[in-house]
């Protein structure tokens, strides 16, 4: 179900994910050499590591930051709330890459290249307001579209609709 400001959605497959982070590994070994990742917790994690794999880079830290907190409906409803340091990182990013899974409003990404403005900052996927913060991405998305990742959604067997199941959503 999208969320409120949100007009739809997109989820993102763990294959389809893989094969944007080789993607993304291809754009940045064309770039040069790399003295290690910072990965943003937790939405860089898995690019980051793929991305290492990708790259053999052995040097491979986070800097962790939280800007949503869990809704009173749960955790998958999220609410803005202030962008918060919860570890850093020695220097100014100078030879790394700075890696996160996605750059939405940029308030996130805003913060952290505050931190480490000399990093080469690399996302997966970026909307239009937060876009112009990061150095590349492999995708663009609609500032309106709710993404959700392969760790946010669950998979599991659906009855066949002539056995009783239901369709996930229908007409209407």
């Amino acid at each position: 179900m999208p969320r409120s400001n949100y007009e739809d959605e997109i989820i993102i497959s763990w294959v389809e994910l893989h094969r944007d982070a080789r993607h993304l590994s291809e754009l940045l070994h064309a770039k040069g050499t790399w003295k290690g990742i910072i990965a943003i917790t937790r939405g860089g994690l898995i690019p980051a590591a793929l991305v290492a794999r990708e790259l053999e880079i052995r040097l491979v830290d986070t800097i962790c930051v939280t800007s949503y907190a869990a809704g009173s409906e749960g955790g998958a409803q999220q609410v803005r709330s202030d962008v918060k340091l919860l570890k850093g990182v020695n220097g100014d990013g100078d030879g790394y890459l700075l890696i996160d899974d996605l750059v939405d409003s940029g308030r996130t990404a805003a913060a952290v290249r505050q931190m480490l403005p000399k990093a080469f900052f690399a996302t997966l996927y970026a909307k239009p307001a937060g876009r112009p913060l990061v150095d590349c991405c492999v995708k663009e998305f609609k500032q309106n579209k709710w993404i959700f990742f392969p760790w946010d959604i669950e998979y599991k067997f659906a009855i066949p609709i002539k056995d009783g199941g239901r369709a996930a959503s229908g007409p209407g």
